[in-house]
Parts: C-alpha cells; structure tokens; sequence
C-alpha cells in the first residue's frame, strides 16, 4: 500500500486524467440508467411464473392490463356518462400499443352505481410501457362531473419509477448541504470538506454508467435508483474522510509526498479491508434467486468497488495536487486531540468499563423487544405515496367492484392438466375430483369452476347435463362459451377463495402444501399469494447462506488484519445485537406507528438489505477504531494507553463519517415510497447505534476489561514483540 502511494504521488497527472476520461465515459451512460429499469424487483423463476405463462399462452390472458376508472358525479346523467364512456373507447380504437380492448359495456359487473372500469391489454411486461403510457395519456379527456383514471400494475410500477427519482432529488437536496457541514465541522475547512462530496459524486456516478452495461443481460429494478446513491454516498465519503484526516495529520511533521505514502500505507489498508467487509457482505445477497435481491448485490458491490478504488487512487492523487492547500480557507480551528472532549469521554469510558457496558447492553435489550412482532410483506401499491392517482384508483377499484363478502379473501389460481383433452368424461371427473380434494380444505371458501358455472356438482354431472341439453341449442351454447372461458385443450382454470385475508401466514402456508399433494392429475398453482409464498421461502431458505457467508469471512477478514482471534468476535457479537436493536427500533416506529408514521408491515427486503449493508458497513468504523488502536499498542505494548489514545483520535472522524451517513440515508425518511423510506431509517438507525454505543462505548470498554488477551494470536504475544516498536 504504500508502494501504491508513492507510484500514486509520482504519476498523480497521469492518474486523474485516466480518472477523468473514466468519469466522462460512464457519466453519460448512468444518465440513461433510469430509462432501462422497471418493476419491483420481485421476480423469481418457480411455479408462479409457470402458471403465469400457462394462462397467457393456453387461456389467452394478457401480460398485463391497464385499468380505466371511470366515476361520475351524482347530477351527471347516466346518458351522458355512458356516452363518454363509449367516446373514450372510440378514441382508443387508434391507439396502437395495446392487444385489446374491454369496454364496461361488454362484460356484467363493470359498471356499478357511478363507477364503471374498462381495460386495456397489452402483450408486454408491465415494467415496460412507460412509454406507451405516456402516449396513451392524451387519449384520456376529463369532462365536467366526469373523470377517467389509469391504473394497474403498469401505472403503479411508472409511478414507482418516477417517485423513485424525484425521492432521490430530495434525498440529496436534504442531505448533501447537512453533510457539508458536518465536513466543514470536522475538517474545519472548506477545501478539505469539499473533496468528499466529489469522490461521492464521482463514484456514484461511475457505479450508475457501469451498472447501465448490465441491463442488457440482467433485469434491473427501479430501487436501483435509490440503491446506489444510498451506499456510494455514505461509503465513499467515509472513506474520504478516512484519507484526508490521516493526510491532514501527517502533513504536521512530513512532506506532501511522505504524507501521501503514509497515508495510503495506513488509512488506505484500512479502506481495503473495510471495503472488502461490505463487498462480502452485500454478495450474500447472491445467494437469493430474486431479481431485487440480485439488483442490490450487482449494484452495491460495484459502488463498493468503485469507492474503495477511488480513495486509494483518485483521492491521493488530488491530494497531492492540492498539497498545503487542503487547509485553505479554514473556518474553524482544530483543537490538539488530548485537550478534546473526545480524550476526556475515552478516559471516563475506561475508567467504568463495565457500568458502561451494562448500560450499553441493557439499551440494545430493550430496543430488541419489538422484533418478535415483526410482519413481513412484499412491497405493492400501497408503496405508493397516498396522494398518487394510480394508488386511490386501484383503492377505489377494489372496494367498488370487489364483491364485499370476499373482498378480503385470497384468491388461488389452479390449472389442472389432463393427458388427452379435458373436455373428455375421464378428464373431467378426474378434475372433479382434485377439486373436490380441494374444497375439502377447511379454509377455502368457495371455487369457481367449470362445474360451479354449470350449475352442477361434479364432471359425471356435467357430461350427463350436456347429453341431455342436446335438443337445447340455447343451454348448450352456453356450455360451449362456458367450456371456452374454464378449458383449453388438455387444461381447465379454477379459482379458489381463501378465508385468510390478503398476505396472511396461513395463506402462504396453504398454498405451500397444497401445491405439493397428489391430485391424481397435474395442478400448477398460481395467484399473487402463490407468488409471496415463493418469494417468501426463497429469501428464508438462502438467507442462511448469506449469513454464514458474511460472519464467516468478517471473522477471517478482521482476524487477518488485526492477528487476533477475540477482536473479530467481539465484533461480530456486537454487530448481531446492534442489528437487532435496529429492527426492533424500526418496528415500532413504522408498524406500530409511532412519531408520526403510519402503520404498515415492514418490506420483505429490510431485514436481508439492512443485515447484509450495515453488517458490512459497521465494519469500517470497527477498523478504523481497532487499526489505530493497534498501532498504538504496537508502539507503546499498553493496552489501555492504546486504546484511549486510539479512542481519542478516532472518535471524532468516526462520529463524523456516521452523522455524514446517517443524514444521506436518513433524509429517505422525507421520501414518499414506503420500502425507501424505512430502508432509509432502517440504515440509519443501526449506524447510530453501531457508532454511539457500540465503537464508542461498547468496544473501548470490552478492550479494557479483556486486556491484552485482546491481542492473542494462537499463543502469539503481540506485546513483547512490538514494544518499543514503530507502527
């Protein structure tokens, strides 16, 4: 590393101009980044998608559909309002885009009281009409005490999209003026706390081009928007602060290029193993198979890569133009450390090590209590702000032309498939019999078949029903349109009603194990509860994984950097009760609703996103914390000096790097979609802790009390190897 500083310092002209003709070239392809993602992310190839694509392709149902809401005020006449109605679907007839078109008129139950809804199909994916949105727009015309909404899920996933952005304008508006101040605070100039907002830029930037090259092969999500910015502003400005406050430091007693050396040898080691930290970390998400989760991964890592890069490259090569001139225009004068606040707290802390880690310890207890109560749910419309247009359509939809008994109820796609037609005697009484297997079920509330349109009871019924209805041309048209809706060949639809509500336990466990049994025929379960259930299982059978992943190679990584055995596991233990404060903390602030929030489930994605970032990211400030200790007790071979002095110079860039990050993510808080906005306080949060009572608190104290056996190595003695020794 410090080789690295050198050739850094020599060739700094040719480094940035290489940095530069980088930043160019990929700034431009991360401004096309927002025009290639769409969805939620959810996506997982299992049994859902399978029934998906069996009802597009056999029974004709299109990828996805857009909703026309049409209410009317009381006064309207219903002349006037059908008329509308049927000039709105006039006008649509010339738009192009869409495969089909179903006016209310056409179908029963589309029109109730003042609301009517049409719908238009398309033979795309939802996450990808934005700009035949926009173009179907103008077809849309608002009259007089009569309106017309969009919604569905190609609305709501647009919207998603666009509220995704303008959350990150207003993320960074609140953020970046706060964190400039907190660097001028922590820098006391105003050249030394620009730079950071610079390498954040740049790295945020790069990460954004280079992620665009992926969306060819890999489908990325809108949250990738928020994603980015969120880790590579808080990530790259900390390790910017890492750099500049060990350069400013050496540059009291050396020369700009020995400052850059030692730098880049010491902070940049430090940066390193840190970044490898967080990289690990979020690669765990890898293991889940779902798209979201993959997202994250592909684009946290390279943040991490690319910050990491930049602060041991880009950085000290400025630096070393700069040179002096890192402390310009200073605002506020820097006190020498052993008059600080700080070295008077590192004392107090190792003066009462073990009140202080009671206290510590009973705090995280208490903030783990809510956990136990944690609902989990996949983000959907109600991720929308409530002022959104697609959100209180699709609300109205609901509630209008649900029927009101079910409305709450879950309802289960089933495709039975037969060998040989199904429309043949054997065929059907074979699937009147899953069905019948089915109902036997005692949360299901009713099906809707073949049979159940019929009138009948069972397949034997039904064919006999049709022998007789043969001198009846009228009844048995029927059945043929009814056999066109329910059979396609070799299958037959049938939906089943749950008594469970909507994203209910019992619901994901039903559908779980009756898709498993034996029906005698083959059944593919679908429906948007078959869908949770696998994402569901998906995340809680991989997340173990990851898990192992993370702890396992933090253990190595720290062990390698530190050459000790109990320092990585005090970390660890440490990092698991600070992250489940966090959770605790989260669920009674949104599911519980308090300061102000609204109740709602917590996202699926906070517990694995939050685990696998700060998990990695609390790391950075464990070592920096522990890397200048170490120093210090390889110089002086006294545990406690070592740790009060390392305390002592730490504290104030590690409480600076964390507010820095803690205001980033946290101004998600004043965002409008739900999963960012407890994303964003979820992050920040656990960072609170992890830099109050955890590095500042929590770690000084157990590195008293346990001593130099903090320094055991398989039988090794740091101490009487290093004193008297040089770092």
């Amino acid at each position: 590393m410090g080789r690295l500083g050198r050739l850094t310092h020599k060739y700094k002209y040719s480094v940035l101009a290489v940095w530069v003709a980088a930043i160019v070239f990929f700034a431009i392809f991360a401004f096309k980044l927002p025009s290639v993602l769409s969805g939620n992310g959810f996506e997982y190839d299992g049994e859902y998608k399978q029934t998906r694509n069996i009802l597009e392709k056999d029974f004709g149902q299109p990828e996805s559909t857009i909703i026309l809401l049409f209410e009317k005020k009381h006064e309207v006449p219903n002349e006037k309002w059908h008329s509308y109605i049927e000039d709105t679907f006039t006008r649509l007839e010339k738009y192009k885009p869409a495969s089909g078109l179903i006016s209310p008129f056409e179908t029963e139950g589309m029109v109730k009281g003042n609301y009517a809804y049409g719908v238009i199909t398309f033979d795309r994916d939802a996450g990808s009409l934005a700009d035949e949105i926009r173009e179907l727009e103008p077809f849309l015309e608002n009259q007089k005490g009569l309106s017309v909404k969009m919604t569905g899920e190609p609305i709501i996933v647009k919207d998603l999209n666009e509220a995704s952005q303008k959350d990150l304008a207003r993320a960074e508006m609140i953020g970046l003026p706060i964190a400039l101040v907190i660097l001028v605070l922590a820098f006391g100039g105003l050249v030394a706390a620009s730079v950071p907002l610079i390498i954040g830029i740049v790295s945020i930037l790069m990460t954004m081009g280079i992620v665009y090259f992926f969306s060819h092969t890999t489908n990325l999500s809108i949250f990738i928007l928020n994603i980015v910015p969120m880790i590579g502003l808080a990530l790259s400005i900390d390790f910017a602060l890492l750099i500049i406050n060990r350069y400013k430091e050496e540059l009291e007693t050396k020369s700009v290029s020995e400052s850059i050396e030692v730098t880049v040898a010491t902070a940049g080691r430090s940066i390193v193993f840190s970044a490898l930290c967080v990289f690990i970390g979020l690669s765990a998400l890898l293991f889940i198979q779902i798209d979201i989760f993959q997202n994250v991964a592909l684009g946290g890592m390279i943040v991490v890569f690319v910050s990491a890069l930049c602060a041991i490259t880009f950085l000290p090569a400025f630096l070393s133009i700069l040179g002096l001139r890192i402390n310009k225009f200073t605002v506020i004068k820097s006190r020498g450390d052993r008059k600080s606040g700080w070295h008077k707290f590192a004392k107090t802390v190792m003066k009462h090590p073990v009140l202080m880690m009671l206290a510590s310890l009973l705090i995280l207890l208490v903030g783990l209590i809510p956990v136990k109560d944690m609902e989990l749910t996949i983000p959907g419309t109600n991720s929308l702000p409530k002022n959104y247009e697609s959100r209180a359509a699709y609300e109205t939809f609901r509630k209008e032309f649900q029927p009101e008994g079910k409305r709450d109820y879950q309802t289960v796609t089933v495709v039975l498939e037969s060998e040989g037609s199904m429309a043949e005697k054997k065929n059907l009484h074979a699937a009147s019999n899953a069905i019948a297997k089915i109902m036997d079920s005692k949360l299901v509330d009713s099906v809707e078949t073949l049979f159940t349109a019929a009138g009948v009871s069972n397949g034997k019924e039904y064919a006999g029903a049709k022998v007789l209805l043969g001198a009846d041309p009228g009844r048995l048209a029927q059945l043929q349109q009814l056999e066109e809706h329910f059979l396609k060949g070799d299958k037959m639809l049938v939906k089943v009603y749950l008594k469970t509500g909507e994203h209910s336990d019992k619901a994901r466990e039903w559908v779980r194990d009756w898709a498993e049994k034996d029906y005698g025929i083959k059944a593919y379960f679908g429906g948007s509860i078959k869908f949770e259930q696998e994402n569901f299982d998906e995340i809680y059978e991989k997340a173990p994984y990851g898990l192992i992943l993370i702890i396992v190679s933090t253990f190595i990584i720290l062990m390698a950097a530190f050459r000790s055995v109990l320092i990585p596991i005090k970390a660890i233990i440490m990092n698991m009760l600070s992250l489940g404060a966090t959770f605790g903390i989260v669920v009674y602030i949104f599911q519980e609703g308090h300061f102000g929030a609204d109740p709602a489930d917590i996202a699926l994605i906070l517990p694995v996103f939050v685990f696998s970032l700060v998990f990695g990211l609390s790391m950075d400030y464990e070592v920096f914390l522990i890397s200048r200790i170490q120093e210090y007790y390889m110089e002086t071979g006294d545990n406690s000096k070592a740790t009060i002095l390392g305390l002592t110079t730490t504290s104030k860039i590690i409480t600076s790097a964390a507010a820095i990050m803690i205001v980033v993510t946290g101004a998600f808080a004043f965002t409008g979609v739900m999963p960012v906005k407890q994303l964003g306080v979820g992050i920040a949060i656990a960072i609170f802790i992890d830099a109050t009572l955890i590095r500042m608190v929590l770690v000084p104290s157990l590195m008293k009390l346990l001593g130099d056996w903090n320094w055991w190595f398989f039988g090794k003695s740091r101490k009487k190897k290093h004193i008297g020794g040089k770092a």
